[in-house]
C-alpha cells in the first residue's frame, strides 16, 4: 500500500497555485524597456513609483494645448467623457529654483479584447520654466543620462537636438505608431525642445524648454530623414565641450550710393 508523503502534498498545491498565478503576474507586470526606467511602464506602475499624480493634463488634439485637472475632479467627471489614454500623468517638482513638470503620455495595449485596456507609457515630456541650459538638464533630470561618447548619433533641426542612446529593444514596439514598425530597430532617444528655436551654432548655454524620452529609430532616420536630421556633435561629449567659441558674425556693409560729379 502506498504512503502518501505530507511533503508531496504540500508540493503538488503549491505548484498547482503557482501555475494558476504566473500568468496573471506576467501580464500586469510590466518592465521599463530602457535605461530611463519608465517607457513601457503601466500606468498602475508608474502611480507605484511616483504615488498619486499632482494633476491629470488633457491635451486638445494634436495641438500643445492642455487643460489640467484635480486627480479628484478627473476620476469624478472629466474621465467619462474621453478615452483613457488622453489622460496624462503630470507630476511637478521645485528644483534649483525651476520648476520641473513631468508628464506622462500612455498608449492602450490593443491586443487585449476590452474597453479598459492596459495603458503604457510611450513618451515622457519634462518641461522647465523657466528654460535652462543644455548642460544643466542632467542635473534638474535625475532620470536623463546621456552618453558622453563624441560620436553618439545625434541629429538637430531649427527647433530640437535629438540624442539616441542604448540598444534597441524589441518589446517597445509595442508603444510604438510608426507604419511598418516592425522593418526597424526602435531604441531610446532623447529629444531637448526650444521655443525659441535651436542656433545656428550650439553650445551647452543654449536654453532648452522641454526634453521627451522618446522611442525612436535610428535606422529609419538615417534612410528616410537625411534631410530634416543634421547630424550634430554629442553636446554631452568633452570634444564639444573643448570646440572654440562661435567666430564673429561678419557684419554687412551698408552699401553707399555713388554719385556722377
Amino acid at each position: 500500500m502506498q504512503t502518501f508523503h505530507p511533503k508531496s502534498h504540500r508540493a503538488f498545491w503549491l505548484l498547482l497555485v503557482g501555475l494558476i498565478f504566473l500568468p496573471s503576474l506576467s501580464h500586469v507586470q510590466a518592465k521599463p524597456y530602457f535605461e530611463d526606467g519608465y517607457l513601457g511602464l503601466t500606468k498602475a506602475e508608474l502611480h507605484e513609483t511616483l504615488g498619486t499624480p499632482h494633476a491629470i493634463r488633457s491635451r486638445k488634439a494634436a495641438l500643445r494645448v492642455f487643460s489640467y485637472y484635480s486627480t479628484k475632479d478627473w476620476d469624478k467627471y472629466f474621465r467619462k467623457l474621453v478615452s483613457p489614454e488622453y489622460g496624462e500623468d503630470v507630476y511637478t517638482y521645485k528644483r534649483d529654483d525651476i520648476q520641473v513638470r513631468y508628464a506622462f503620455v500612455y498608449t492602450p495595449d490593443l491586443r487585449e479584447n476590452t474597453d479598459f485596456p492596459t495603458l503604457y507609457i510611450k513618451r515622457v515630456e519634462v518641461e522647465f520654466t523657466p528654460a535652462v541650459p543644455i548642460e544643466a538638464i542632467p542635473k534638474l533630470v535625475p532620470e536623463f543620462s546621456p552618453p558622453t561618447l563624441p560620436h553618439t548619433p545625434v541629429f538637430r533641426s531649427n527647433l530640437w537636438v535629438l540624442i539616441f542612446t542604448g540598444s534597441p529593444s524589441q518589446d517597445a514596439l509595442l508603444v510604438v505608431t510608426e507604419y511598418n514598425k516592425e522593418k526597424w530597430d526602435w531604441s531610446l532617444a532623447y529629444q531637448l525642445f526650444s521655443l525659441n528655436g535651436i542656433p545656428n551654432y550650439v553650445t551647452r548655454q543654449s536654453l532648452i524648454d522641454r526634453l521627451e524620452f522618446t522611442v525612436q529609430s535610428l535606422p529609419l532616420i538615417k534612410k528616410t530623414r537625411r534631410h530634416t536630421h543634421e547630424p550634430l556633435l554629442n553636446p554631452y561629449s568633452l570634444e564639444f565641450a573643448q570646440r572654440p567659441p562661435e567666430p564673429p558674425k561678419k557684419k554687412k556693409s551698408i552699401p553707399v550710393p555713388e554719385y556722377a560729379d
